[in-house]
């Protein structure tokens, strides 16, 4: 595959050889390995065993890579149950692995959509809990001067003491509120087995993806980590080769009206939340005339998009804060880095033919049509041999 309108190096480590099979997740020849020749970061949804959590595998990484693990806040949402609050904003506990040599190496977090394995009705484990806020900007604010190595008693005394307050503990919670007695915060503790779910989260790999992918994924399959019933696979590409009227085109197509194939081909999680298809609206600038980059950008930007369909384009556009990148998340859970690199190189190859630029056939009505025409499109197998 040459160089295309995404930009970016071939691997130089193998050459086009053999084809898809109708999975994406193997070859249909035994050459080599599937390579990933962009940047790209991967987020592996997975479960502990009872009696283990997402610190358990943190501490195993850092023992094999003679690192050390930091403590982190993980920022996320959850709907209300109290009359009048649409949604509380939460801080959760997570945790960096750290290299040898300091860098990061992973992130591992909870991820609210993994229920279906978990008992409610669980005890906090001592040491958990989770901060929370019904106001985005006071979560941000909490979590830029909170410290996530703190015990729950003390983690809100540098909030406390920005409002001029003191925390109060009520029961096992402990709050903090304005001078005028509104609520800013409160720590409580963590029940429902939520220190299983551990959500992987690599930094942007820029080679060796399957290597750097089992570094971290076999020691979890070893401490016996699975495959919750509802978990998916993320990849994060640079935003930049994206922010083009062609290269955008070609990723409403895939992700449009050839979507339902590209499930197919993928194997989607059913089970998965906070999926669904891009809005006819959405899909629909594909086919108009642009005067370039800005005037597509805005139009996409006014159709409301959302974060949680097949694939994120909201930093691609610029309406969220985070990383710049695209994130494609179709791809089915999994605890194996080479199912998990394989897929990822059939997306790749997709999106370096969707977005050439060259013309494309209408997509068929039909998934399984759609995904053999799919497989013909990728064309041959980027290797490691």
């Amino acid at each position: 595959m040459e160089r295309g309108r995404l930009g970016g190096e071939g691997a130089g480590r193998g050459a086009p050889a053999g084809r898809w099979d109708a999975a994406g997740a193997a070859l249909s020849t035994s050459s080599g390995e599937p390579v990933l020749r962009r940047r790209t970061g991967v987020e592996v949804e997975l479960l502990a065993p009872r009696g283990f959590s997402r610190r358990h595998l943190a501490d195993e990484l850092a023992r094999r890579c003679g690192g050390s693990v930091r403590p982190v806040f993980h920022a996320d949402s959850e709907t209300s149950a109290t009359a009048g609050v649409e949604r509380f904003w939460h801080l959760t506990p997570g945790f960096e692995v750290l290299g040898a040599d300091g860098a990061v190496l992973c992130r591992l977090v909870d991820d609210t959509t993994i229920v279906q394995d978990l008992d409610p009705s669980a005890a906090p484990l001592p040491g958990w809990y989770r901060v929370l806020t019904d106001d985005a900007r006071l979560l941000r604010l909490v979590a830029a001067h909170a410290d996530p190595a703190e015990r729950i008693g003390s983690v809100l005394q540098p909030v406390a003491e920005l409002f001029g307050t003191r925390v109060a503990a009520v029961g096992a919670v402990f709050r903090v509120d304005d001078g005028a007695g509104a609520s800013v915060a409160m720590a409580a503790p963590l029940p429902g087995e939520r220190e299983r779910p551990c959500e992987v989260i690599t930094p942007p790999l820029e080679v060796d993806h399957l290597d750097a992918l089992e570094a971290l994924l076999a020691p979890a399959r070893e401490l016996g980590l699975t495959v919750p019933a509802e978990a998916a696979v993320h990849l994060h590409l640079d935003a930049a080769p994206f922010r083009d009227v062609d290269v955008f085109r070609g990723v409403l197509r895939l992700f449009g009206p050839w979507g339902p194939g590209l499930r197919l081909l993928l194997g989607t999680n059913p089970a998965c939340r906070r999926l669904g298809p891009l809005p006819p609206e959405l899909v629909a600038l594909a086919e108009r005339e642009w005067a370039g980059w800005e005037e597509l950008r805005d139009a996409a930007a006014a159709t409301g998009v959302s974060k949680f369909r097949d694939v994120n384009l909201t930093h691609v556009l610029g309406v969220r804060p985070g990383p710049p990148t695209l994130e494609v998340r179709v791809l089915p859970g999994c605890a194996d880095g080479r199912a998990i690199v394989r897929r990822a190189a059939l997306v790749e190859a997709l999106l370096e033919r969707f977005c050439s630029g060259e013309p494309l056939p209408p997509a068929p009505g039909d998934g399984a049509e759609a995904a053999a025409a799919l497989l013909a499109l990728a064309g041959p197998v980027p290797v490691r041999r």
